[in-house]
């Protein structure tokens, strides 16, 4: 999602930087800078966000919650610092709440316009999550960092000159927070020239999922379609594979495989090869907010999705036409039933969904309206420091 914008502005003859705090310590391959080395300043910073479970009772008694707290790093703020001083930047634009945590350092030494890309409504998915809990304590826990981190987030979100959401519910709800600064709605955008379906190479049936588990509310989904359908998949009439692939899958998962059944293959070394062999994809998220970028890969790759509304939030969708909706057992079973059962229909579906993707979330379409924006929020920076 990123790098396709980077892409994007680098495309239109734009000068841009990338500073990554990387939380998970994963190396950055070829894929990110393919057609960017050179022409980007690319810098990578390695931060430890483990929690201890000292860590996690001493926060008991906060007022903020540590999802936030343990993404903030002083030598990674002096970094900031160095880099804003050192370039004059027009926009800086900061990717998800957590590295809002270094919006002030940042403000006190550029006369950038600040955006602020909401990935989500953090506070909603953790709200969502403790919904799905039934043990007492654990739906408490998470209802507190639900609360904390809500009002983190509302304190930041005016300290922005502009901010940039996925999808129309996600800008009716930053308003309704009381949110004055200006707000665009831009869908995720992608390259189109890498997403090419190979049917020749794809199974018939087969279900797959495709996400990291270590983002709760996937983790969430996944444990809930597991525990629904495995006995479905395995005794039942649900005649079709099951592949659940993607990182950080927490090691209770490898008790949901079956012989022949239920894959669980752990990360992928391509992930479109992966979603090609693969016929019918799902996506049973039941909280969490903003557009799932894999949903719409899936749907560039013409593939035949099932998901819940929450799961397609902000996709132009049309239900039955270029994507199933099933929003409990009942209806992903007989999603999935009749999916399973139609080769034809699955193609039809996939097909709908690919020209979707082509008319609405190309990425040239979608940097061209993000630049618009950028203009705009410079022109009101100046005014506001002259």
């Amino acid at each position: 999602m990123v790098s396709n914008t980077i892409r994007g502005l680098v495309r239109l003859g734009h000068e841009v930087s990338l500073v990554a705090l990387n939380a998970r310590k994963v190396k950055h391959d070829d894929e990110l800078l393919s057609g960017l080395k050179g022409r980007i300043n690319f810098t990578v910073y390695d931060i430890d966000t483990t929690v201890s479970l000292l860590d996690v009772a001493v926060n008991l008694f906060s007022k903020t919650s540590f999802n936030i707290d343990r993404y903030y790093d002083q030598e990674f703020e002096k970094l900031l610092i160095g880099e804003v001083r050192k370039t004059a930047y027009d926009v800086i634009q900061f990717e998800g709440l957590m590295v809002s945590l270094y919006l002030p350092a940042i403000r006190r030494h550029s006369k950038a316009a600040l955006i602020y890309r909401a990935h989500n409504i953090e506070n909603q998915v953790w709200q969502g999550l403790s919904m799905q809990k039934t043990d007492p304590f654990k739906k408490s826990y998470l209802k507190m960092h639900a609360r904390r981190i809500r009002n983190y987030e509302l304190e930041q979100l005016n300290k922005f000159d502009g901010i940039v959401v996925f999808t129309p519910q996600d800008k009716e709800t930053i308003q309704g927070y009381g949110t004055q600064v200006p707000i665009k709605i831009l869908p995720v955008g992608l390259r189109m020239e890498k997403y090419h379906a190979d049917l020749s190479k794809t199974e018939f049936p087969s279900l797959f999922f495709l996400g990291s588990l270590d983002w709760l509310p996937n983790r969430e989904g996944m444990e809930w379609f597991l525990d629904n359908f495995f006995k479905d998949l395995t005794e039942g009439d649900l005649n079709v594979k099951l592949y659940v692939a993607g990182s950080d899958i927490p090691e209770r998962f490898d008790d949901y495989e079956a012989l022949g059944k239920i894959f669980i293959q752990g990360e992928v070394d391509d992930a479109l090869e992966f979603v090609n062999s693969k016929s019918i994809m799902i996506v049973p998220l039941l909280s969490g907010g903003g557009m799932r970028v894999k949903i719409v890969e899936g749907m560039a790759m013409q593939k035949c999705i099932i998901s819940t509304t929450l799961g397609a939030e902000g996709i132009n969708f049309e239900d039955g036409k270029n994507i199933l909706i099933a929003n409990n057992r009942d209806e992903f079973y007989n999603a999935i039933k009749r999916c399973i059962t139609d080769e034809e229909y699955c193609r039809e579906v996939g097909l709908n969904a690919r020209k979707l993707i082509e008319q609405q979330y190309e990425i040239s379409i979608v940097v061209n309206n993000l630049v618009d924006f950028y203009q705009s929020l410079v022109g009101r920076r100046e005014q506001v420091l002259s």
